[in-house]
């Protein structure tokens, strides 16, 4: 526990790192990621996200909500940009359902809980047929030790995705994980992958937030065996969640994204 919450106080207070990080701003770099892509929110926010199924993105629930307010973002604004790469995607899709894990309560006491709840499924309009854009599919959790890899946009590489391949994880805490990983500001939602043998990745977790432990940074991760068989669950059942609610309002972009502690 003690371990914990030194990673927990310390959220926001470290800079920008960018060791270790490989930019995927080419065709060739590109091609077998372009199935994560960048969340446009309202025009004002973005996110990360990847696809899971040809209609289906896995996302970070915080990314649903307007920080400013606390009311979560109409689904008629938000859009997923697959592969998107120095101002165009692989393709581009508008949104017809939402939901956050019934757990994940944005306004909440500050704590584990808001980590490891902090997942997300949003169903397209229209699912991604393309030769060249392949879901992921999902892993167990990765054991304390193992190899990890991201990949993220974010406010300073927010053109082109990056990929971080030699992380791990640190520690598995209260259904949340603590990776060696580099985020910063729009990398929340971002896939963690694990890698088989012959290299191929798997979505094993989801970026939550950026924290410090001891003066190193290191990013917290959702647990995705629980919360995401729960997610599915309510994406089937739910009308159209998300639709008629308050539009965000207009301003300069706010590059959500690894807000865990409110600054």
């Amino acid at each position: 526990m003690r371990y914990l919450f030194a990673v927990l106080l310390a959220v926001l207070c470290a800079p920008a790192w960018a060791q270790g990080l490989l930019s995927l701003n080419t065709l060739e770099d590109g091609r077998k990621w372009e199935a994560v892509g960048r969340l446009e929110i309202s025009g004002t926010a973005f996110c990360t996200g990847a696809l899971i199924a040809p209609d289906t993105v896995l996302t970070a629930a915080h990314c649903l909500f307007d920080p400013a307010t606390g009311a979560r973002v109409p689904v008629t604004e938000i859009q997923f940009l697959a592969g998107w790469r120095n101002g165009r995607a692989a393709a581009y899709r508008r949104v017809r359902k939402a939901v956050s894990h019934p757990d994940y309560d944005f306004q909440g006491e500050i704590g584990p809980a808001r980590v490891r709840n902090d997942l997300a499924l949003i169903q397209l309009q229209h699912p991604i047929r393309n030769g060249t854009i392949q879901p992921f599919a999902t892993h167990a959790r990765p054991e304390t030790g193992d190899e990890v890899g991201v990949v993220s946009y974010a406010h300073n590489r927010s053109e082109a995705p990056s990929l971080q391949e030699l992380c791990e994880v640190l520690s598995r805490q209260e259904g949340m994980l603590v990776l060696s990983c580099e985020v910063d500001f729009g990398a929340s939602g971002s896939p963690v992958f694990t890698f088989d043998r012959d290299g191929v990745p798997s979505i094993v977790s989801v970026v939550s937030a950026k924290a410090q432990a001891g003066g190193t940074p290191v990013s917290l991760a959702t647990d995705l065996e629980g919360p995401l068989s729960v997610l599915r669950i309510l994406l089937g059942q739910k009308e159209n969640p998300g639709a008629g609610l308050s539009t965000m309002p207009a301003g300069e972009r706010r590059d959500t994204g690894a807000k865990f502690i409110k600054p």
